[in-house]
């Protein structure tokens, strides 16, 4: 079994809208699209060789603080997002006005 990661560093690439960091060579990622102060969270992709390891764990949790650093309100469309929320509740501070899940 492949050990845990407890440390991740998210990069914000601007240029092709995503949050992302590499692992031991492997790029996991949220896409996401920005209108007025709301950011619409609309796909994750954590690769196979990182799953079960705690990684797409630590790409919500940081994605989520930094996007609450950059006083944006979440729409969160992706699936993954929404099972992370579900589970850390305390994140539905960040939803835009009206967002339920």
């Amino acid at each position: 079994m492949e050990e845990k990661i407890t440390h991740i560093d998210l990069r914000n690439n601007e240029e092709i809208k995503q949050f992302e960091t590499t692992v031991e060579g492997h790029v996991a990622l949220i896409e996401y699209t920005i209108k007025d102060n709301r950011i619409f969270l609309t796909h994750a992709e954590v690769p196979s060789e990182l799953e079960g390891r705690g990684v797409g764990s630590l790409l919500v949790k940081n994605t989520l603080e930094e996007i609450e650093r950059m006083n944006l309100k979440i729409i969160p469309a992706c699936k993954f997002v929404k099972d992370y929320i579900k589970k850390h509740p305390e994140y539905r501070r960040l939803f835009a006005t009206g967002i339920e899940i």
